[in-house]
């Protein structure tokens, strides 16, 4: 399936975002935020997958640059999380980029992130977006600028590894009280010995022992997305 090239800016950032479209019309219009790697070839797979299903999939750009290797993602994705309000505005762009597709009119929106853009989906879900889900796979859960009541309009969703050493069963704990607090409608799915990066089939070559592949945490974290979105959209 190819992919169609949609450029867009955050302030005078120039950015550039990957869409991937349907056969049909599109039941929701989707966001991908990608690993901290930015666009990469797992990250359009996801966005193909969703486009087989019905959806209309744009994967965003963190950086505006072409990323050439963890150490330089790194130095990347500093910056861009130093302030909630700042690493809000570039995921804004994004959104408002997909929101203007002239086939995304009219449709839901929901957000989808991985690792660090799972982190970046809920932070959009934080900052009181209008969506219908925000869905964190293998996400960080903490924030400079915690979610407060009332402003979460999206259903959450997150698939975590339990054995993620990123995530912490503390960090886990202080999300579900933050999301209590907020009021908002949350499911959190949890796979015992499961570590970060679990839905990547490319994790384990990487030689990290944070990241690991697991084969049936990735079917049954995409179930769950595919079927919370049916229930969302009927």
């Amino acid at each position: 399936m190819a992919m169609e090239q949609i450029d867009y800016a955050d302030g005078d950032v120039a950015l550039t975002g990957f869409l991937a479209k349907s056969d049909g019309p599109p039941r929701a219009a989707i966001l991908i935020l990608p690993t901290i790697a930015n666009c990469n070839a797992p990250m359009v797979r996801r966005a193909q997958m969703l486009a087989q299903v019905g959806y209309l999939a744009l994967v965003a750009d963190f950086y505006g640059v072409q990323v050439r290797d963890f150490d330089h993602a790194r130095e990347l994705a500093g910056p861009l999380r130093a302030t909630a309000e700042g690493y809000r505005q570039r995921l804004r762009a994004g959104l408002s980029a997909l929101s203007a597709l002239p086939d995304a009119q009219g449709l839901p929106v929901a957000v989808v992130g991985y690792c660090m853009g799972g982190q970046a989906a809920l932070e959009l879900a934080r900052d009181g977006a209008d969506l219908v889900l925000a869905a964190s796979f293998h996400g960080l859960l903490d924030t400079q600028a915690p979610a407060q009541p009332g402003t979460v309009k999206a259903r959450i969703l997150v698939c975590h590894g339990d054995a993620d050493p990123m995530v912490p069963r503390s960090q886990v704990m202080a999300f579900w009280e933050e999301m209590d607090a907020a009021g908002a409608n949350w499911h959190f799915h949890s796979y015992s010995g499961v570590r970060h990066g679990f839905t990547d089939p490319g994790s384990d070559a990487r030689g990290m022992t944070a990241i690991g592949y697991d084969a049936s945490a990735d079917r049954q974290s995409w179930g769950a997305l595919v079927d919370l979105l049916d229930e969302i959209l009927g």
